[in-house]
């Protein structure tokens, strides 16, 4: 079974100990709509608000991101403002990458930065 993406805010909020009205004031929203959202009575947030609730619960934003299929305000502005982004994100589209590959990718992108 495939959990929502407000199921599985509450799992992860749950396992590092923070409660909803903790979590509403790290992310300056309120707590109701916290349980809306991990109730199910809500859509997932917006992705510059998933990134909040990610930053207030110390866990990276990826997973929820991609469960939404959401981009941050800054990526959207990468992809926007740079043509090359976009070509790169066209051709491993055509390459069906695995997670293996894309993390490899990224190790790669990694060393490149750090020369």
């Amino acid at each position: 079974m495939t959990n929502t993406f407000g199921q599985k805010l509450k799992e992860i909020r749950r396992s590092k100990g923070v409660t909803q009205r903790d979590l509403a004031e790290k992310v300056g929203v309120d707590f109701t709509y916290i349980s809306k959202v991990e109730n199910d009575r809500n859509p997932p947030p917006a992705a510059d608000t998933i990134v909040k609730i990610c930053e207030g619960l110390g866990v990276p934003p990826d997973g929820l991101l991609a469960m939404t299929g959401k981009m941050p305000t800054p990526i959207k502005e990468i992809i926007r403002e740079n043509p090359a982004a976009l070509q790169f994100l066209r051709q491993a589209q055509t390459m069906t990458l695995t997670a293996d590959e894309w993390g490899m990718l990224t190790q790669q992108l990694k060393q490149l930065r750090s020369r």
